[in-house]
């Protein structure tokens, strides 16, 4: 029992310091704290040299008992004051009009002082009465009553009473009062009238609001702001004679000084916020086991055996594990988990570097085994003057063909898939992928890219390049957006309609591009086409050549015309190669077929035609040599020919 006194002396002793240490902090050191049952808070205080400014002294009357505390300047007794809300309730007079007591006409605020319109309401209390807030003549609100001598509700709604709100800014109260009964006298004076300005919070709170007729004063409450500048300071900064906040505040919205968080007090004071001791009640603090104070916080710690889980708990401590590692511990530890980085990451390198190597002689070795050395050699043993042939790396490929996408085929067929690309330069090239490649023919093949890499001939697709680093050689040729004869041939098009005479200019462009192949190729004949040719010479032994013509071409090109270009024809299918006109001679003859009506030639060379439909589907002589005539016309062309013949 005696412990349990003892314990509680203790507390109340503290709770006591407390107070006295909270009390100091608030008034200006030197200075009477406390006026009657008022506490008096610096900016405010009572004498000269106790407040921040004149208008803030407090002159606290002793005639009364207990004292009173008044604003010196416009004699208004303190109630209380706020310094968070910045506010300063007071007693206010009550305007009376048709009594027989004294009444104070009006009320002018000085210095920094102003009626709340927040908390405050201009109320009248009058019967068929009009009361007005006035100054000098000029109005600035005012409310209405009318009479009702039954009412006996405690309300302010207009009957007998009413109310209303005051403007901003308001600094000075006269209440005037004009009468709306038209049928009496309005000087006459018929029941007694009283206006005046109260604490809504207070006024709403009365049992009988009726009782403020018998009282002279109401409480009000004004707004203060600070004389002097509101500004922060932080834990070192000191307040100086233009600012009014003290060390470890800040100013709020309203211009007011505050403690920051973690300080409590008076932050007008220059050492007014002190830190809060939040470990001194645990409903300051959210610790599960120890607290520790520091200057505006606190921090959470725990007690042996156990370990933090967060900010603020705490869990019991594996006895198999430790809290703390000496430095050596530490850098043991990091010099292991780098070489275990070092040990993931180096076969992931590794194995990058191999694949890459792998990769470099998987190329070499297709670059080798398709003609890549044969190439460099034909190349720099050329003596052209042509553009030399380009060699694609298979990145480049990849990445115009976008890794051979489906949407990019332009064709596809027996040879292989044709792709449309687009090269670093922004040029559109056609890149042909060979579905296979012929050992046996690689140096006829890189012969074939030498020579069709430097054609120059209009009527012939230029091959810009080739790739030779993959599996089967790729090949890069010039992209024609017009599209192919073939096209033209079997799909209508009515923009651009397929005439005889165009085809006429056709095959012969197309024999000039021939004849000028054949100047340093072979002739362009493949087993897949035979079945097609011998159809054609069966027709023509049959004299019915007309009937696998071109229903289209009968209505357009002449009977002669049509029966010539396929004797033409039916000539360069002769079985024996000496027989067989040159392409630079079928150049020459389309070209006078075209110019003229009919050719006056059409009949010679055609008494020692022999054909044979077995011996044209078995080897054909493609390898002849072509004997030029005197009796063909010559062709000429603007292109120069690729070799001399």
């Amino acid at each position: 029992m005696a412990i349990q006194l003892v314990l509680l002396m203790i507390l109340v002793l503290l709770h006591i310091q407390a107070a006295v240490a909270q009390e100091s902090s608030l008034a200006k050191p030197g200075c009477p704290k406390k006026c009657g049952n008022l506490l008096i808070k610096y900016p405010f205080g009572i004498g000269a040299n106790c407040s921040a400014d004149q208008a803030l002294e407090i002159y606290c009357n002793s005639s009364f008992n207990p004292p009173k505390a008044f604003l010196s300047d416009i004699k208004l007794e303190v109630l209380e004051t706020s310094l968070k809300a910045g506010t300063i309730r007071v007693k206010h007079p009550v305007f009376t009009a048709c009594t027989n007591r004294s009444t104070v006409k009006e009320v002018i605020l000085s210095g920094p002082f102003t009626f709340s319109c927040t908390q405050n309401r201009f109320t009248a209390m009058a019967c068929n009465d009009l009361a007005l807030i006035s100054r000098e003549g000029f109005d600035f609100g005012g409310c209405m009553s009318f009479c009702n001598f039954t009412a006996t509700d405690n309300s302010c709604f207009g009957i007998n009473c009413c109310q209303t709100g005051i403007p901003p800014f308001l600094k000075f109260i006269n209440a005037s009062f004009r009468s709306t009964d038209l049928i009496n006298d309005q000087k006459t004076c018929r029941r007694a009238k009283y206006a005046f300005i109260v604490d809504q919070n207070w006024f709403r709170n009365l049992t009988d609001i009726y009782s403020v007729q018998t009282m002279e004063q109401v409480p009000a409450v004004l707004d203060w702001r600070p004389t002097r500048f509101c500004h922060s300071f932080g834990a070192v900064n000191l307040s100086t004679d233009n600012y009014m906040c003290g060390r470890n505040t800040l100013c709020t919205n309203q211009s007011l000084c505050s403690c920051i968080e973690g300080y409590e007090g008076n932050p007008y004071l220059p050492d007014g916020c002190q830190d809060i001791n939040e470990c001194a009640t645990d409903d300051s603090n959210r610790c599960r086991q120890i607290c520790g104070n520091t200057p505006g916080s606190y921090n959470c710690s725990c007690i042996d055996g156990w370990e933090r889980d967060g900010q603020y708990n705490c869990i019991k401590r594996n006895l198999n594990s430790r809290n703390r590692f000496t430095p050596t511990e530490i850098i043991l530890k990091a010099i292991t988990a780098g070489i275990g980085m070092l040990l993931v990451l180096a076969p992931l390198w590794l194995c990058k570097v191999v694949k890459r190597r792998k990769q470099r002689k998987l190329k070499k070795k297709f670059f080798e085994r398709n003609g890549g050395m044969l190439l460099h050699q034909q190349v720099s043993s050329s003596e052209t003057n042509v553009e030399t042939t380009k060699l694609f790396t298979s990145r480049e490929l990849e990445k115009a063909t976008d890794h051979y996408n489906v949407d990019r085929i332009l064709g596809q067929g027996g040879q292989g898939t044709v792709y449309k690309g687009m090269l670093t330069d922004g040029r559109i090239v056609a890149v042909k992928k060979s579905e296979k490649q012929d050992e046996s023919r690689l140096e006829h093949f890189i012969n074939e890219i030498v020579i069709l890499s430097q054609i120059n001939h209009r009527n012939v697709v230029r091959l810009l390049g080739c790739c030779l680093e993959t599996e089967v050689p790729l090949l890069v040729y010039e992209f024609i957006p017009n599209g192919t004869l073939f096209q033209y041939i079997h799909h209508h098009n009515e923009d651009f309609p397929l005439s005889w005479d165009v085809r006429v200019r056709v095959a012969t462009e197309v024999a000039g591009a021939l004849s000028y192949l054949h100047s340093a190729a072979s002739v362009p004949l493949d087993d897949e086409r035979r079945s097609l040719v011998t159809h054609f010479v069966s027709a023509m032994k049959e004299d019915r050549i007309l009937d696998i013509i071109d229903l289209r071409m009968a209505k357009d090109g002449g009977k002669e015309e049509v029966v010539a270009f396929a004797k033409l024809a039916y000539r360069c299918l002769n079985l024996k190669g000496r027989k067989r006109p040159t392409m630079k001679q079928v150049a020459a003859e389309l070209e006078c077929i075209r110019m003229s009506d009919i050719s006056a030639t059409d009949q010679q060379h055609n008494e020692d035609v022999e054909y044979s439909e077995t011996e044209l589907n078995e080897g054909w002589d493609i390898t002849s040599t072509c004997i030029s005539s005197s009796a063909y016309y010559s062709l000429t062309v603007d292109e120069e020919p690729l070799f001399t013949v």
